[in-house]
């Protein structure tokens, strides 16, 4: 069974998610990679958020540049990337969309945070028709590894660590 996930993500929605579910994400989602998720860390720690122009609370983020070509996932475990998850996480982020495995640091931090790790499949063509919107909205001096907006609608994803267990690690 698929489940409907709706952004913002509320806790208890967070929380009910397990290892292994198959899940539908419906509303908006942030992406971002290894150029501007370490500026978006950055804004956070300083107490700028409100600079980012967007609210984290409850909100995913998709580990992917934004390009004309379209959306896929990047290497969660990159430096940059993995590194932001933990903050971003205390910060609000609820859900952390991208590929590959992850630590087990990482994923008992995503325990202690509430939050959760998916993984999507690269399929460009069919996020691409599952993507109703896009707006760029931070470090636009970054191009295609801006920080930005998408409107989607239902798209793919499988719960990779939760509950302070990984997919990887079964």
């Amino acid at each position: 069974m698929t489940i409907q996930i709706s952004t913002p993500i509320r806790d208890e929605v967070a929380a009910a998610l397990r290892v292994g579910d198959t899940v539908e994400i419906t509303g908006y989602i942030l992406c971002g990679r290894d150029a501007v998720l370490p500026k978006v860390v950055e804004c956070v720690k300083a107490g700028r958020q409100d600079a980012l122009g967007v609210d984290l609370r409850g909100s995913v983020i998709f580990h992917t540049a934004v390009s004309p070509a379209g959306v896929g996932p990047t290497s969660s475990n990159k430096l940059e990337i993995e590194s932001s998850i933990e903050p971003l996480s205390q910060a609000g982020v609820k859900l952390h969309l991208g590929k590959g495995k992850i630590h087990p640091e990482t994923v008992a931090a995503l325990a202690r945070e509430g939050a959760v790790y998916a993984v999507i499949p690269p399929v460009t063509a069919l996020l691409g028709a599952k993507t109703l919107s896009q707006e760029l909205v931070a470090f636009p001096e970054l191009g295609m590894e801006a920080l930005y907006r998408l409107k989607v609608e239902r798209y793919p994803a499988i719960i990779a660590a939760a509950q302070g267990r990984s997919i990887y690690e079964l």
